[in-house]
């Protein structure tokens, strides 16, 4: 069985969130992190924010964060969510079935079989048990630098001093978070 592009992105955005629950976290940080075009990026994080899975923030401070806590989370659940309908045969396929074996198949049945089984198997799955303690995702996930500069001369001579970018906190590396076991 193979998953979709759609669905690969999901997971990955998810487990990037997860592992930065303590801040919202931008779509081209995502996509620079994970490898991720940000056009397919931002279909999938519509699909999730429509879901009620992701929690959006638009604006110059915003950005992306889970609405949903990541032990709640069931990987079996996403996936049904994301794939959708989509038939894993031609023969599940009610429009463009074509097989004219498909009434007397009984590999259809052995298909159907070993969806079920494969999506409960994901069901046991939290999106917590894939972050919590994976201390090699989480170095792999460390948020991108900031590629600014996180101070800037005052306006004028002599008034205020050095002022701190707002957005310098994006790039804590906090990310290795408590666990709910």
């Amino acid at each position: 069985m193979r998953i979709t592009k759609r669905t690969n992105i999901a997971i990955r955005l998810l487990m990037y969130c997860a592992a930065h629950r303590d801040r919202l976290v931008t779509k081209s940080e995502v996509a620079a992190t994970c490898n991720i075009s940000e056009n397919h990026l931002a279909h999938v994080i519509n699909q999730l924010g429509q879901l009620d899975i992701l929690r959006t923030v638009r604006g110059r401070n915003g950005g992306l964060a889970l609405a949903v806590a990541p032990d709640q989370l069931r990987i079996g659940q996403v996936f049904r969510q994301i794939e959708g309908d989509l038939p894993i045969a031609e023969c599940f396929a009610d429009a463009d079935n074509s097989c004219p074996l498909t009434q007397a198949c009984r590999l259809r049945v052995a298909l159907q079989n070993a969806a079920e089984v494969f999506y409960a198997s994901l069901d046991e799955i939290t999106l917590d048990a894939l972050v919590c303690d994976n201390t090699d995702l989480l170095r792999l996930l460390q948020p991108v630098p900031c590629s600014r500069n996180t101070t800037r001369a005052p306006a004028e001579p002599g008034r205020g001093g050095p002022t701190r970018d707002p957005m310098q906190s994006r790039a804590r590396p906090e990310a290795l978070q408590e666990c709910r076991l």
